[in-house]
């Protein structure tokens, strides 16, 4: 069976509730995305305690540091065996490279190019020239040069992206059900339906699932719009 595209973010302090809603998600997303908040309350004991519920496990730390730092810190996640683990293209063609070099086999390395919480005011506010498309090509194009295996970028970016990566891994954040209401703090978002056709790998749906009255009726309903 093909699994789902769909993996859902639990960015959540609460260990309980996070194991409640991905047991209850189990049969219908493809893993869980843990992110900065809940390593942080719980760190690897957390995470084993959420693989423990048999999905793959996305850890979103988006590292950046110097190289040295950066390589050290994969190692040191290495045992937890993640699905995919997050660094920041803009940590640079070398940090990329050491980041790759240090994880293990089974790890996918993505780089985060631009966040969704970002527009083109935010990239010039911080001395980014051009607009978030312009940025996530150049720092695709380096990700790809480092040996990562793909990139995190909003859907309004995919499509250009895979066009200069063919055979790149694509993390596709900031996705709102068609029936969704609000966005959040995302500024850059797109259906499910439509970030998969634009060429994204996978996606991220946190609130639309962890939020909803019956976060497996949720993941049913997306699941069933792919």
């Amino acid at each position: 069976m093909t699994r789902s595209p769909i993996y859902v973010a639990i960015d959540t302090p609460d260990i309980t509730r996070a194991k409640e809603i991905a047991a209850r998600v189990h049969h219908h997303v493809g893993g869980i995305k843990l992110g900065l908040e809940f390593f942080s309350a719980h760190g690897q004991a957390g995470v084993r305690e959420m693989a423990s519920i048999g999905l793959p496990i996305f850890l979103d730390l988006k590292l950046h540091d110097i190289p040295n730092t950066v390589a050290k810190a994969v190692q040191a996640l290495a045992g937890l065996q993640p699905a995919i683990l997050t660094i920041h293209a803009a940590g640079g063609l070398a940090m990329m490279e050491d980041a790759k070099a240090a994880a293990p086999a089974g790890t996918k390395v993505v780089a985060v190019t631009v966040l969704t919480s970002l527009d083109g005011e935010d990239l010039t506010s911080i001395g980014v020239e051009g607009d978030p498309h312009a940025q996530v090509s150049r720092l695709t194009l380096l990700a790809k040069q480092a040996g990562l295996d793909g990139v995190v970028c909003s859907a309004h970016e995919v499509k250009a992206a895979k066009k200069l990566w063919p055979h790149g891994f694509f993390v596709v954040p900031g996705i709102r059900p068609a029936t969704g209401n609000g966005t959040g703090d995302q500024k850059r978002v797109m259906t499910p339906r439509q970030a998969l056709d634009q060429g994204a790998s996978i996606l991220v749906i946190g609130r639309p699932i962890t939020q909803a009255e019956d976060p497996d009726q949720a993941a049913r309903a997306i699941e069933a719009t792919l």
